[in-house]
């Protein structure tokens, strides 16, 4: 059975902490895909906290594909997450940062797709731009954080709705804190990933620049969905 022990990180709520221990011990292959994890008695018994704190845990892990549960069976382990998540990012942030690329779906497909209907000769230009700057930030090995969220900006900015941009701007620690896990383990994988990562990028540009509405808000899904589960899947090499 796997050792569980809750290590107790004052401030951090207890779920959150519950969360970030179990993905370690997911990360670390101690709980590997298909095993089985503790059940709720055993899990309350080795870190001493209680039934809604270990479902509100446990819940989260299954919301971020990270875990199963088949009824009457208990809880298994679906997905390992990269080793490099847990050495770029702090555990119990993690399900924060899967929350800001949920959140970040429905938005940035919305803004996406009005960009396409919307953007000026100088928007695209001002987009272009900071695509070619993301570009040449990641492929020189650098974390291109602020440079991805200025490409973002940018098609936010191109909607001519400043709701968008004030929305994206209010989540911009949030956001980048999640970029800059995401580009680290990309950089940390292959050439190849980065390269899919620029292609993602290019992808939306071009949609909106030939004023693909629909195409566009499809780039820009596909592209959050992928960063996200380059965050959750070891495997996924794109």
């Amino acid at each position: 059975m796997v050792d569980l022990k809750l290590d107790i990180r004052k401030p951090e709520r207890l779920a959150d902490q519950l969360y970030g221990q179990l993905l370690e011990k997911i990360v670390a292959g101690e709980l590997r895909e298909g095993d089985k994890l503790p059940s709720e008695n055993e899990i309350s018994r080795s870190f001493n906290v209680s039934r809604p704190v270990i479902r509100e845990a446990l819940l989260r892990l299954q919301v971020d594909g990270l875990i199963y549960s088949r009824q009457g069976a208990g809880s298994f382990v679906k997905t390992r997450p990269p080793e490099s998540l847990i050495k770029f990012a702090e555990p119990s942030d993690v399900a924060g940062f899967l929350k800001c690329f949920e959140a970040r779906l429905p938005l940035e497909g919305a803004t996406a797709s009005l960009a396409a209907q919307r953007a000026t000769r100088e928007d695209l230009k001002s987009i272009e731009k900071a695509l070619v700057r993301f570009e040449t930030r990641i492929k020189s090995s650098g974390i291109a954080d602020q440079e991805d969220f200025a490409f973002h900006m940018s098609v936010a900015k191109a909607t001519g709705n400043e709701i968008f941009v004030n929305v994206l701007a209010a989540l911009n620690t949030a956001i980048t804190a999640a970029m800059r896990v995401n580009l680290k383990i990309t950089q940390a994988a292959s050439s190849e990933r980065v390269k899919k990562v620029c292609e993602e990028h290019r992808a939306i540009f071009d949609a909106i620049a030939i004023g693909d509405s629909a195409g566009a808000d499809i780039a820009m899904r596909y592209h959050i969905h992928h960063a996200r589960m380059r965050v959750t899947d070891r495997l996924r090499d794109q």
